[in-house]
């Protein structure tokens, strides 16, 4: 091979022209090839398109005025437009749900249960599930939400921790700033590895009447063991988060805008409303009027015109036909960015079939997934350590084989399932994958959002009672329904009328 690609790289002088019977070596010629990008052409056509492009970090582009902008313009428009509200409750709701469950999995079962229990207990007392609701919601119209850890005495449980939600704007560098760090990015404070180690919290909101009255401008610096952050970094290096539907913002507006110029039409088309004119010269009967002179004309009545002069109403010509159209392809643009499918954003499916619905739904379960297990290890198991470490300071509360603090103990988080639209081929299909152990109770039991464990220590009792009572599951499983798609009422099998004869 190498023999061969020598000889490819040189040859006689005789056959190449060449003197004295020599051998010269042919270098080769390297052809410059210029290529080009179209995008990164800027042309008089897209000159003004690309203005605002710019080569900033994820912190400066997402700097403190950047943010306050978009946090206030998000806010607004969920309290103010009913598709940006309904969109970002479904999705905390979908995510959340009823809240998450924790189960243990060390080796021994009584403390598991001990566990799983008492902190179910504690985290009813504080409404967990609600204000993980709220954060999320906070994530999404705010970028980002807080968590403090802190004690509360008025907890009615053993364990008195509490999850005090605070907006993103409490959490900020304190002004004046004393002096300037590059360690600190507005209110969160790093050490030299990019770590955050602390973070700065003013003690009042910065939209309180009275945060500023006096020039007060108190705040703490809480450790990073204390603070839960919660936000999606888009960028590498993005300290701070933005709204997520910060690329629909537009939109939204867009669609307000329009439902409104449209409503407006329409109303101003229905009133008794037009436009008087004659076809005389402009300087014959016609001078003597004023133009763009207003008729009060009342409800009901019709009107007789004098010579040479005519009505013409308002045509009612909106909504148009394509009003509802551009409405869903805006709303599905708004949906996604947030990876909503359209009919969960429109809270309507009567224009889907059942295969697409479900098919947009496998990618929409996807990203709960995804959002579920962040949430479980960015607050979740924070919460959970926290509250091990408060428990293992109550005398004789937890086990001897968890009394050891800031251990990390094996568990996991169940959320709540979802819900099959036809149960009877789910459930065949289940049986099919026990039956081939390609599946396992745990897992089964985990898309339904269930312990398996507490599951069949229910059934077990439940057995047990039906034993005692001299019953059988037979007995009292209901009578399986009839198919009415497949069968009429009128007919009668060849098995049935032998029973009848019988």
């Amino acid at each position: 091979m190498l023999k061969w690609l020598r000889q490819l790289g040189t040859r006689k002088a005789g056959d190449a022209g060449g003197r004295d019977g020599g051998t010269r070596v042919l270098r080769p010629r390297f052809a410059v090839v210029r290529g080009k990008y179209d995008a990164a052409q800027t042309t008089h056509e897209n000159r003004r398109h690309w203005a605002n492009a710019d080569h900033l970090s994820a912190n400066a582009a997402a700097n403190v005025d950047v943010r306050r902008i978009l946090r206030s313009r998000a806010r607004y428009e969920v309290a103010n437009n009913s598709y940006a509200r309904g969109i970002v409750a479904t999705l905390a709701n979908y995510i959340v749900g009823t809240g998450p469950r924790l189960q243990m999995l060390t080796d021994d079962p009584e403390a598991n249960r001990l566990v799983e229990k008492e902190f179910s207990r504690w985290a009813k007392a504080i409404g967990l599930a609600h204000k993980l609701r709220t954060m999320r919601v906070g994530q999404c119209e705010s970028g980002e939400c807080f968590g403090l850890l802190t004690s509360n005495p008025r907890i009615t449980a053993p364990v008195q921790l509490d999850l005090r939600l605070i907006e993103a704007d409490q959490v900020a560098s304190p002004w004046p700033m004393p002096r300037s760090d590059a360690n600190v990015v507005d209110g969160i404070v790093f050490d030299e590895f990019g770590n955050p180690v602390a973070y700065t919290i003013l003690r009042r909101h910065p939209g309180d009447n009275t945060a500023f009255r006096n020039g007060s401008t108190d705040f703490d610096v809480m450790p990073i063991e204390s603070v839960i952050h919660l936000y999606r970094a888009e960028r590498p290096g993005q300290s701070r988060g933005i709204p997520e539907i910060t690329p629909a913002l537009p939109l939204f507006a867009m669609l307000r805008r329009y439902t409104l110029a449209v409503l407006g039409a329409a109303e101003q088309a229905a009133l008794p409303s037009g436009v008087i004119y004659t076809d005389a010269p402009a300087d014959a009967e016609a001078a003597g009027v004023e133009p763009m002179d207003t008729v009060e004309m009342d409800r009901g009545t019709w009107l007789t015109m004098p010579y040479g002069w005519k009505i013409n109403q308002v045509r009612a010509e909106q909504p148009t036909t394509v009003y509802g159209d551009f409405k869903h392809e805006v709303i599905n643009e708004i949906a996604r960015c947030l990876e909503i499918p359209l009919n969960v954003a429109l809270g309507n499916s009567a224009q889907m079939n059942y295969a697409s619905g479900r098919l947009d739904h496998q990618a929409f379960f996807k990203k709960i997934r995804i959002d579920q297990a962040y949430l479980g290890d960015v607050v979740l198991d924070r919460v959970f350590s926290a509250w091990l470490n408060e428990a293992v300071l109550i005398e004789g509360y937890l086990p001897q084989s968890l009394r050891t603090r800031d251990a990390e103990f094996p568990h996991q988080w169940f959320w709540d399932g979802f819900e099959h639209v036809d149960p009877a081929k789910e459930a065949n299909a289940q049986a099919m994958r026990l039956a081939s152990n390609t599946t396992t109770l745990a897992l089964e039991y985990a898309k339904q959002g269930l312990d398996w464990e507490s599951e069949l220590r229910q059934r077990g009792r439940e057995l047990a009672l039906l034993r005692e009572l001299g019953l059988t599951a037979e007995q009292v499983a209901p009578a399986a329904a009839r198919n009415d798609d497949t069968e009429d009422e009128g007919d009668v099998t060849e098995d049935e009328d032998a029973r009848a004869a019988a």
